[in-house]
């Protein structure tokens, strides 16, 4: 059976590791910075432990709402955060997320690694969502 795609995307980010790590998982934070394709997070829950479950909620400028949620699988502060990822509209296409910080000099080496997806083109676009929403997290640290 041929592997399911995947992505690894990295960034330097100008913040500490516990800094980056609180953007991700505090929703008062995060609705600030992530909006992939100019979405706005208008609901996000985090209950960052293992078993407990999170959900996204977006809102396109046409006014699309995209519903993401899953459940974590390891959660270690302030360095590693592993994932499902299954959107409301295909709940069955659940894929993986994992998300690791590293001290990298003055600056944070974030690794987001996405894996186990439904096939190319999703994997695609997750891969324009997810460059855009790193790119915000950098921006929110510059």
């Amino acid at each position: 059976m041929p592997a399911k795609p995947s992505l690894t995307l990295q960034r330097r980010i100008n913040a500490s590791p516990a800094k980056i790590y609180a953007a991700w998982t505090d929703p008062s934070q995060l609705v600030k910075w992530m909006h992939p394709n100019n979405n706005d997070v208008i609901h996000a829950k985090m209950d960052v432990r293992v078993g407990g479950r999170f959900r996204i909620i977006m809102r396109s400028p046409a006014g699309e709402e995209h519903d993401v949620s899953g459940v974590f699988k390891e959660v270690v502060q302030d360095e590693k955060l592993v994932y499902t990822w299954a959107w409301r509209s295909t709940p069955e296409r659940e894929s993986l997320v994992t998300f690791t910080l590293r001290r990298d000099g003055e600056l944070t080496l974030l690794t987001l690694k996405h894996e186990q997806f439904f096939d190319e083109t999703a994997r695609d676009n997750h891969e324009a969502g997810w460059n855009e929403i790193l790119d915000g997290l950098v921006r929110e640290f510059a």
